[in-house]
């Protein structure tokens, strides 16, 4: 695999993204100021007043990071399922690169790359914003934009490897209704998952939301411990490197065909 060939490709990505990148940025900045606002200030006085959260923090504090997380695993999961299959299917622009010096590994690290481009940018905009709203207890937080990559890669590559599989959109709507959503709602983003039953809760702690959640949440509240970090970042890591393997395979299977 050459660096310098998988920079082409995320080059190509970044040319395209030159024409519409200014309707993504209206709602990279809109959404996490209406969710903030709505759930952090809104919801978070009512909260406040009731019942008091892990750490007696405010519940802006405990439910920003969450929702940083839930972000970059929404923004992985975009990116990598109609994007990918379009560029089979609609724009087949894998198989105009196909016909210039890139390979395989270089089309699948050069999209990979650009995911990553996405995430990190989507990211920094929220963590931003989640500042402004004085929802950072530590100066780690800068850490969470590196732990939102790596969720964004967790999501990601996985999915880039399916959608190199499928022949229809069809087959993304059942991974957002049963994957994405419910780890949206319960993997720890708006509320500790020790509150949820025994069952569900084991289910929640084998979910990658969880762990970005939770590794979020820890560096933006500045009570990380170096044995918990290392058990999330791992568990991203090798689901994210695994997708990317698999990845590899599917890619060449499809533009083979």
């Amino acid at each position: 695999m050459s660096l310098s060939l998988a920079l082409r490709s995320y080059e190509y990505w970044l040319a395209q993204y030159r024409r519409v990148w200014r309707g993504s940025v209206v709602t990279s900045v809109v959404n996490p100021v209406f969710y903030l606002s709505a759930i952090g200030v809104g919801l978070g006085t009512l909260v406040n007043r009731a019942h008091s959260t892990p750490g007696g923090v405010t519940y802006l504090a405990f439910v920003a990071p969450g929702v940083l997380a839930a972000t970059a695993m929404q923004v992985g999961t975009t990116e990598a399922t109609w994007p990918v299959l379009g560029s089979i299917k609609w724009t087949r622009s894998y198989y105009a690169m196909l016909a210039s010096p890139l390979g395989i590994p270089e089309i699948v690290v050069g999209h990979q790359l650009w995911m990553a481009t996405r995430v990190i940018s989507s990211s920094a905009v929220y963590l931003g914003i989640i500042a402004a709203f004085g929802g950072i207890r530590s100066w780690l937080a800068m850490l969470a934009l590196p732990a939102c990559s790596l969720i964004g890669f967790a999501f990601s590559a996985p999915l880039a490897a399916y959608a190199a599989t499928r022949d229809s959109d069809a087959a993304f709507v059942p991974i957002m209704r049963f994957a994405i959503v419910p780890m949206f709602l319960f993997s720890g983003t708006f509320f500790p998952v020790s509150r949820l039953h025994v069952p569900l809760r084991q289910i929640a702690y084998a979910t990658p939301l969880y762990h970005g959640v939770a590794l979020c949440r820890e560096l933006t509240l500045g009570t990380i411990t170096a044995p918990l970090a290392v058990v999330h970042v791992a568990f991203l890591l090798v689901l994210g490197i695994a997708g990317l393997v698999v990845a590899h395979f599917t890619y060449r299977w499809r533009l083979s065909k």
